[in-house]
């Protein structure tokens, strides 16, 4: 074993002792972890002067923190479809939060990894088509004009489901809160919200449904686990928090934590660090069962923070990178990033490649030696594990990281990206090295790579455009 370490260490120059698979060893369990709507800015290890994320700073110290998180886009359900399938969501037609929907004929992670043995959970928001044909639910469920969106999780692959379609508030999530945490006044405070957890076809929860709703869905996570380990199985835990999706409040107990702030900073900060809590509970769970070194976590979001800037109960920083949610600019899409695998992953490693949630596909395929080859299909993710450099040595390659949300464009690599608002305007370029703030358009300095990169991703484009024919399947 030793020698595969070291050959592994030295083609790559990968800080990790990896054992696959195909040696025989255990299979390791897989928790993916994602927050909705929360900032590059809103953790406390990257520098905020106020919120409070032991939990995330804990992860950091114990596996790899990447500086260039990407979401797959820059609102909610492209991000989520890109995470499940390793594919950019133009392909498949998911074009918005309430756009399109899961194909079946898409493959999920749930569907990859049920050959190996695995069982597998989806706990929190799904978004990614409707859950019930029958009933009124939440944006678009038991309306006749979206019927054909009717896509849940267990038509997916996935065994144990306790999912909303959308969003919900993240105190009390069955209940439509006051006017002050929510985008829009739609409801009467104290009313149902209208929508429903849903643990299966024309099945909803109705009990365990009050306080923090980060609670509520790790109540779920750990029977999920624990019947897992009874039942001597591997599994794939999707864990995709509200938190800190508008409307967003809390408990007391987690506003008192940040006392003498403005209300709407109190609410928003300690709604995270209640998210935080649970994200401690789970891996305190899983030392207590004995699993935690054979269990990989990860944690992402899937796009920037709500709202042109942080007021009123919409918090969520950026720290100087321009745009947020909805905006392919670098505040919009790059996210918190973190990856634990306990003596896999060296502790303390931070990673300064250009990542996306469309490689945990891949990822997850290599590491259970699965061909995604043989899906006969394009992908725009890539295995993680090997863009894990040394801390400061150079990338092997510049990788580029396409993105594409209804006109807006750009094409990210390590050191310069291009972006374009819309159809109907320019390309610019940025050195997001010196000028992460996007400030500076640099496209007549380098006119050769300029053109270059909009060539390249005027190929990928086309290659989306195929996808999108179904010329795929």
């Amino acid at each position: 074993m030793k020698i595969y370490i070291c050959l592994f260490t030295l083609i790559f120059g990968i800080p990790i002792i990896y054992k696959p698979a195909i040696f025989g060893q255990e299979k390791p369990n897989f928790i993916l972890i994602m927050a909705d709507d929360q900032g590059w800015g809103d953790v406390s290890y990257n520098g905020h002067p106020y919120l409070k994320t032991p939990n995330l700073n804990r992860m950091v110290k114990d596996g790899v923190r990447f500086t260039r998180s990407y979401a797959g886009s820059a609102v909610c359900s492209p991000t989520r479809a890109s995470f499940l399938t390793g594919r950019n969501p133009e392909r498949f037609g998911v074009c918005n939060a309430n756009c399109g929907h899961l194909k079946k004929e898409e493959i999920s992670i749930y569907e990859m990894v049920k050959p190996q043995g695995y069982t597998t959970g989806h706990f929190g928001k799904w978004h990614l088509g409707t859950l019930t044909k029958a009933t009124l639910d939440a944006n678009r469920g038991g309306n006749p004009q979206f019927e054909l969106d009717y896509a849940p999780p267990w038509e997916h692959g996935v065994d144990v489901s306790f999912v909303t379609e959308s969003k919900v508030p993240t105190w009390n999530p069955m209940l439509t809160p006051d006017t002050l945490s929510m985008d829009v006044d739609r409801k009467k405070q104290g009313s149902s919200w209208g929508t429903s957890y849903w643990v299966g076809a024309g099945k909803v929860e109705t009990k365990n449904l009050e306080g923090d709703d980060s609670r509520i869905i790790m109540d779920r996570v750990l029977p999920f686990i624990d019947n897992a380990l009874k039942e001597k199985k591997p599994f794939v835990s999707v864990i995709w928090f509200h938190t800190p999706h508008l409307p967003v409040l809390t408990g007391e107990k987690y506003k008192n934590i940040y006392d003498g702030l403005l209300e709407d900073q109190r609410q928003y900060y300690g709604a995270i660090t209640a998210m935080d809590e649970q994200i401690g509970r789970l891996r305190n769970h899983l030392e207590q069962l004995g699993i935690d070194k054979n269990t990989i976590i990860t944690f992402t979001s899937d796009n920037g923070p709500e709202g042109k800037a942080p007021i009123k109960r919409t918090q969520g920083q950026t720290y100087g990178l321009d745009g947020r949610k909805r905006s392919l600019k670098e505040g919009g899409i790059r996210v918190p990033g973190i990856m634990l695998w306990p003596g896999k992953i060296e502790p303390g490693s931070v990673e300064n490649t250009p990542v996306f949630t469309s490689d945990y596909f891949p990822t997850i395929a290599t590491i259970l030696n699965v061909d995604i080859n043989k899906y006969n299909r394009p992908y725009d993710g890539t295995n993680i594990l090997e863009l894990i450099q040394a801390n400061g040595a150079k990338p092997k390659s510049d990788r580029y990281l396409s993105f594409l949300l209804e006109g807006q464009a750009a094409h990210i690599g390590m050191r310069y990206k291009i972006y374009r608002p819309n159809t109907d305007s320019a390309w610019q370029m940025f050195d997001l090295l010196s000028d992460p703030g996007e400030t500076k358009n640099i496209s007549t300095e380098y006119p050769e790579l300029f053109n270059k990169l909009i060539l390249d991703w005027n190929i990928w484009e086309a290659s989306v455009k195929r996808s999108a024919e179904g010329k795929d399947y």
